[in-house]
């Protein structure tokens, strides 16, 4: 019996193997890997925009005018939060003398403020500044620092600057919420010297660590979720952040932007 079931196997046919075939279903599986692999970034991104944070608002039972303006600047990747200039905001944030900023330039109508990766942040001043090494920090995990500039007069209907209202409680959460962003030492911030761009610029150390994930609009969102806003759940370009603003929030926080008049506005050379 059991030589007769080797004879039968012997006689049986070999499978030929296909090369053709075998190399369509790797380039098949290949396929549908970055398929779904962008299916996922999609869908990933669309939930991040769409779902809500927070989820709701505990409502006051009057509304509080929203007398009090902020502005947000963007780039392709980067956005800041722009406060406009008054006597409070300049004690708060008289620190920023430390670093050589001339808080007391009759031109001043503005500070701005940015998180991000110390490596990158610090060291691509330029995008003809770019380089590997803190292209890869930004992608695991790296010291932060924040960007504080001054600025004069901003052109208010420029494409990369979002105009919000927001009311004094939201404006005195935002200031603390930046202040609070200050790494400190013996209770005074820790500036970067010669890590500035120019003379109306300066970098301290911040708390906590960036990565791609969690960046510098993801803070500019949490930023703007303590002046009163709702942004979406993960914000990590500063288009979804946008997006998402004008997603969750009643136009008419934004309406002002197209009634206000275009001013003249040049970030680093606001006091010259």
């Amino acid at each position: 019996m059991g030589l007769f079931l080797c004879l039968e196997r012997a006689n049986k046919p070999l499978k030929k193997f296909s090369i053709a075939g075998g190399f369509q279903s790797v380039i098949s599986r290949i396929f549908k890997g970055v398929f779904f692999s962008v299916l996922a970034v999609v869908l990933l991104v669309g939930l991040g925009i769409v779902a809500p944070r927070p989820l709701w608002y505990d409502q006051p039972g009057a509304r509080s005018e929203r007398s009090q303006q902020i502005l947000v600047l963007s780039n392709p990747i980067h956005t800041d939060i722009a406060i406009p200039v008054d006597g409070d905001l300049l004690t708060r944030f008289a620190f920023l003398r430390s670093a050589g900023l001339d808080l007391g330039n009759p031109n001043l109508r503005y500070l701005i403020f940015g998180w991000g990766g110390r490596s990158f942040y610090t060291e691509t001043r330029t995008w003809a500044d770019l380089k590997a090494g803190p292209v890869l920090k930004s992608f695991a995990f790296d010291r932060s620092v924040i960007h504080a500039e001054l600025a004069g007069d901003i052109p208010l209907e420029a494409p990369a600057v979002t105009v919000i209202d927001i009311d004094a409680e939201g404006l005195e959460r935002l200031k603390q919420f930046v202040l609070a962003s200050f790494d400190r030492s013996d209770s005074n911030p820790i500036p970067l010297p010669g890590s500035n761009y120019g003379p109306n610029d300066a970098f301290f150390e911040a708390r906590g660590y960036f990565n791609a994930l969690m960046g510098c609009n993801t803070w500019t969102a949490a930023a703007l979720r303590q002046a009163g806003l709702t942004s979406g759940l993960w914000t990590s370009l500063p288009w979804m952040l946008r997006m998402s603003l004008r997603l969750h929030n009643d136009d008419e926080r934004f309406a002002a932007s197209h009634t206000l008049p275009l001013r003249r506005f040049d970030l680093l050379q606001v006091v010259s």
